[in-house]
């Protein structure tokens, strides 16, 4: 294939993503979509499923999750008939889509010359699915019923009439009907820009012309990836994680993955690992699958995706534990095992190459929704604030501060937005000094923020994090552990399960204040450069007790700036620190 029609043609199916991403975010009714960027659209190849391409401002959850759900309706839409023009076909089932309830997937068959051409699938995060707590996540769930309803595979759109009666009987269910129906209408008009797009492709180019792209992308892509997995060194990396509990029974929960490496393939082997959760901690194998390419993704930037990159991979997922859901399980927690899935992605590439993967992320999304019924009108709200925290540290720099969710890339709502739509109002949103790990190259910090509800409201969290904080790499320390208190009737608390909770009741004037971990760090910390901790120091990301005690670090005060101290080290006395320290003459504490 000329190099050049391959290059451009590549571009534009990521465009064409991109484009159906950025309608649907502009078009939305619900802030979790339009603010959160909580969606994602792609194309597929109508016979294997494979992803061809997908766009770049979705979550990276649903990287190769929707190739999995679209594999697994395939055959049940070819049961039903098979897919027609016009068709738009609907679900949530979690068992077979992945993630949770909320997250709704739409499939709509491209024909050209009569001929069924590529698949365009959708997702977009719905805010209220029913269930016993509002926003769907419910930490003490322990059926999927509790969490809302379920739509088996369905065809919505039928020859381009939509079906009402399948409409009415989810709006029925719901709190927010009217914002359903406004992203369930923009999540179907967006496939108009996608064949838009397409059917411009196979003008240019030629229905056979494009299918011969397609399949040169993805074997470039699968090449690309086998090139990557060959460099690490052959064998099994065992790495295990734990989850605090699962919201129910206030036990640990362990995640083992053995990660072998075999030429060019990978082998993710997840026996061992606990469950099922009797709550809501349990995930979809098709989600358990996504996110292991989530990780290889942050780690091999560059390979294109597509099903191709998909291809030097497999895995052994045991029926019954909690990266297997089946039915009925509750699938809440989905938004917390997600990120302990990358973790130890990073954990096991990371023993085989340490260079090459980063220290543990924050690992918990620790979800907050604010629930109830506007003082004016008295309408349903619910606002949902997803955390964002800090990046682990990297053999090459300091991890990120305030990053989103490695596993979702879901924004936190701006406080502007949140107070305008919402009777709440945030007294901080600000980093949470000293919560990175300490290493040579630190983990980045987390995030602090408090809301005060302005009316009667019924909060519910679901984090983790806790007690099992994000581990550093290298030799670096682990990340400050999650934190949740909450106020409420003058007195502050923190929930029995510490970061999960279910349907408190606030009154105007309580409030909650949340504190996401930072990354773990990478690298002895008596490794850090001076400058660094300097630069640390002066702009509040650790303290000078921290400083000494971590880091081996003398610091002293040069001057004050609009009353805040300017902060140096001492050179010599902390190279003197920390060389008796490397000879274990003094203890750090």
């Amino acid at each position: 294939m000329d190099p050049v029609t391959l290059a451009v043609v590549r571009g534009a199916l990521e465009q064409i993503g991109d484009e159906m991403d950025l309608h649907l975010i502009r078009a939305a009714l619900s802030p979790i979509i339009s603010e959160t960027n909580d969606c994602a659209h792609g194309l597929y190849d109508p016979v294997t499923g494979e992803t061809i391409a997908q766009g770049g401002l979705g979550l990276p959850m649903f990287l190769a999750n929707m190739q999995f759900t679209v594999q697994r309706m395939i055959p049940v839409v070819e049961r039903a008939g098979g897919f027609r023009p016009g068709d738009v076909w609907i679900t949530n089932d979690p068992y077979l889509s992945g993630t949770h309830l909320n997250d709704v997937v739409l499939i709509a068959p491209h024909f050209v010359d009569g001929k069924l051409f590529a698949l365009f699938a959708n997702t977009g995060h719905w805010m209220d699915m029913g269930g016993g707590t509002p926003g769907g996540w419910v930490p003490t769930a322990q059926e999927i019923h509790q969490e809302g309803i379920i739509i088996p595979p369905l065809r919505l759109v039928d020859g381009g009439i939509r079906n009402e009666g399948i409409v009415g009987m989810i709006t029925a269910n719901v709190r927010l009907p009217h914002q359903l129906l406004g992203d369930l209408s923009a999540m179907i008009n967006v496939f108009a820009i996608g064949r838009r797009g397409l059917d411009d492709l196979v003008a240019r180019y030629g229905a056979d012309t494009l299918k011969a792209c397609i399949a040169e992308m993805m074997d470039r892509s699968e090449a690309q990836m086998r090139s990557y997995i060959a460099e690490i060194p052959d064998g099994t990396y065992v790495v295990e994680d734990f989850f605090d509990n699962d919201g129910v029974v206030d036990a640990p929960l362990k995640v083992r993955l053995a990660l072998t490496v075999q030429g060019s393939t990978l082998r993710f082997d997840f026996s061992g690992t606990d469950g099922p959760a009797k709550g809501p901690m349990n995930v979809s194998d098709a989600t358990t699958r996504s996110m292991c390419f989530v990780a290889l993704r942050h780690i091999f930037p560059d390979v294109p995706v597509n099903g191709g990159a998909f291809r030097p991979t497999a895995f052994d997922i045991p029926g019954g534990c909690i990266l297997s859901a089946a039915y009925p399980s509750a699938v809440g927690g989905t938004t917390e095992i997600t990120q302990r899935i990358v973790d130890v992605v990073f954990g096991a590439i990371g023993q085989g190459v340490p260079a090459l993967a980063p220290a543990a992320p924050f690992g918990t999304t620790c979800v907050a929704t604010v629930s109830g019924r506007r003082p004016g009108d008295g309408r349903y709200f619910v606002a949902v604030y997803p955390y964002p925290g800090g990046y682990g540290g990297s053999a090459a720099s300091d991890g990120l501060v305030n990053g989103t969710p490695p596993s979702s890339m879901a924004k936190f709502m701006s406080v502007e937005m949140s107070e305008h739509r919402y009777p709440v109002r945030f007294s901080h949103y600000a980093i949470r000094e000293g919560s990175g790990g300490a290493g040579r190259h630190r983990g980045g910090c987390g995030t602090t923020y408090g809301v005060e509800t302005l009316a009667e409201a019924v909060v519910s969290i679901l984090g983790d994090r806790v007690d099992h904080c994000p581990p550093g790499a290298a030799g670096g320390l682990p990340a400050a552990p999650n934190s949740v208190r909450l106020t409420t009737g003058g007195s502050a608390w923190v929930p029995p399960m510490r970061s999960k909770v279910e349907r408190v009741r606030f009154a105007p004037g309580d409030r909650f204040d949340l504190g996401s971990p930072g990354g773990g760090g990478y690298g002895d910390p008596l490794d850090r450069d001076c400058a660094a901790i300097e630069d640390d120091l002066n702009d509040g990301l650790i303290c000078p007790d921290e400083a000494h005690r971590v880091y081996g670090a003398v610091s002293r005060v040069d001057r004050t700036v609009f009353g805040r101290p300017v902060y140096s080290l001492d050179r010599e006395r902390t190279a003197a620190e920390r060389q008796a320290r490397r000879g274990g003459l003094l203890r750090t504490g």
